[in-house]
């Protein structure tokens, strides 16, 4: 019985802390530019509770929002960025605003550049996740397009072209 006892204690302790560490995951994406393009940062994901944080850090932009995204392929292999295939969508939902309930799982909100063209983003994301489920975005490329996003026209939201690509990996 006191062995039980301990053995469940154990499991509990070991249950907290790999919760713990699961509601910590993170994964980052280095943006490299595309053919003829000079846009490059960095993307960092954070997995806490059912959400994944995400950070962007962007420089080479022009002026103004422009359309950011989880693409479905982790491939930036492609000189125009389209290996990394279309909005990540497990859910079959269509494009949007990410602060709707109707949105791919990979809208993200528009980065925005400062005259200079450098860019900042910190936002939470959902239904993503980081290292379990359909929703996983590792693996998967994140994607900086020329044009902001009109978060109507589907699939793509007419952001234009793929101006830097990055690939998630778990941190």
């Amino acid at each position: 019985m006191k062995l039980q006892r301990i053995g469940i204690a154990v499991g509990s302790v070991l249950g907290v802390c790999a919760l713990a560490w699961a509601q910590q995951m993170g994964a980052t994406a280095a943006l490299k530019p595309t053919t003829g393009n000079t846009t490059a940062g960095t993307v960092t994901f954070t997995q806490k509770g059912d959400k994944v944080s995400v950070t962007a850090n962007v420089s080479g932009l022009s002026p103004g929002p422009h359309g950011f995204h989880i693409h479905e392929k982790g491939d930036c292999s492609a000189g125009d960025g389209m290996s990394a295939g279309g909005h990540f969508n497990p859910t079959g939902k269509p494009h949007g605003d990410p602060a709707t309930a109707d949105h791919h799982a990979g809208d993200m909100p528009q980065l925005v550049a400062d005259a200079r063209g450098k860019a900042t983003l910190a936002a939470d994301l959902s239904p993503v996740t980081i290292g379990a489920g359909a929703n996983d975005i590792v693996g998967k490329a994140v994607i900086v397009h020329k044009d902001p996003d009109d978060f109507k026209t589907q699939p793509t939201g007419n952001s234009g072209a793929r101006v830097a690509c990055g690939v998630i990996k778990k941190s």
